[in-house]
């Protein structure tokens, strides 16, 4: 059954979704004339992506809203929680973003408070730019923050490498400032943070991967919000078969086994269905093994050449002698950040990073 298209990113900003926006600001601040907001929100919609949009509603604010930074902080921290939009609300932080650099004080409570109903870690990085150390001395305190959404936001406003975000080169050229923070969310009790923590870690191994690896391998590994983040903070130099970060996940070098079989199934398949890939492996070696077994879908790109996406799969032990049976299924299908194109595609299944074995389906439409 051929997959039904996918509605653009973009349209999270749409017609309706302006008028929502224009009509819960008029209920906090009664003056509000909606029709200009329309207006200047509308503005070359049609052209412009999910973050253009974001930010002109933010400018569209700013426009029609009295003039005066502080007051249209407060109004906007009126109608903050009756957007029930997580990104959309993210056009809170962007109008501290592109307004509040001269109000310093005012501009990190208003980013503490609106990060609780979508997230300011974009607009941060605008202060972060600016001045990195008062910045991060902010962004310290929030780490100790009762709000999870506060915690999250000082480690994931500071990655080096944020996705949709420009680069902070100082903290790519040396993470060290931003270690405080990491520190103290290394054991935090939500996922919501520690998943930012992590990635933050595997950023910063993109740039600087021995700094990452000599401070995880002094973390204590009897906490298992510890040893969580650890394992998914090296998932890149892991992928890679980086040996010193297989060892921290105890693994002792390449994988002494025989791959009996690896299938990927059907032959042929349309969008929206999905893959089986399957592996037999049985250990060779006289020793117990620790084993990181991934797979990697080599993506067909439009141009027709392919581009490589590793997924983690399974971590296990095997005694000598014994065999284990994998098998998992992906989906093909578009999503808002991918697009599938026909064409023959690779899988490689990678042991402890080595590639052991290679299969491969078609996408036929």
């Amino acid at each position: 059954m051929a997959q039904e298209p996918q509605p653009a990113l973009k349209e999270i900003f749409n017609r309706d979704r302006l008028r929502h926006l224009a009509s819960i600001t008029k209920a906090a601040y009664a003056p509000f004339d909606e029709a200009a907001f329309m207006h200047h929100a509308m503005l070359g919609l049609d052209d412009l992506g999910i973050m253009q949009r974001m930010r002109q509603v933010a400018i569209a604010w700013h426009a029609v809203l009295p003039g005066d930074y502080i007051r249209n902080i407060e109004i906007l921290s009126a109608l903050a929680p009756h957007i029930n939009h997580g990104f959309t609300s993210i056009s809170l932080a962007e109008y501290v973003a592109l307004f509040g650099q001269d109000h310093f004080e005012q501009s990190m409570q208003a980013l503490q408070y609106f990060t609780r109903f979508g997230s300011s870690e974009f607009a941060i990085r605008h202060f972060l730019a600016k001045d990195m150390s008062r910045t991060l001395d902010v962004m310290k305190t929030w780490a100790f923050d009762e709000n999870e959404h506060v915690r999250r936001l000082s480690s994931e406003g500071c990655r080096p490498r944020l996705p949709w975000s420009f680069q902070l080169k100082a903290l790519v050229d040396d993470p060290a400032p931003v270690m405080p923070i990491l520190e103290k969310l290394k054991s935090d009790p939500s996922l919501y943070v520690r998943k930012s923590v992590a990635n933050h870690l595997n950023d910063i191994t993109k740039d600087n991967p021995a700094f990452v690896l000599q401070k995880v391998a002094t973390w204590p590994t009897d906490n298992q919000h510890t040893t969580w983040i650890i394992r998914q903070a090296l998932r890149t130099l892991i992928k890679k078969g980086d040996n010193s970060a297989l060892a921290i996940l105890g693994v002792k070098g390449k994988a002494d086994v025989v791959v009996e079989s690896f299938q990927v199934s059907p032959d042929n398949i349309s969008l929206g269905e999905n893959v089986r890939i399957t592996a037999a492996i049985k250990a060779a070696g006289a020793e117990r093994q620790k084993l990181v077994v991934d797979y990697a879908l080599h993506y067909v790109k439009k141009a027709g050449s392919t581009a490589p996406k590793v997924f983690k799969w399974k971590e296990l032990h095997l005694e000598p002698g014994e065999r284990v049976e994998l098998g998992i299924n992906r989906a093909i299908k578009d999503f808002t950040t991918r697009t599938h194109y026909p064409g023959r595609h690779q899988v490689d299944l990678l042991i402890n990073g080595e590639i052991k074995a290679q299969g491969e389906f078609t996408l036929t439409s």
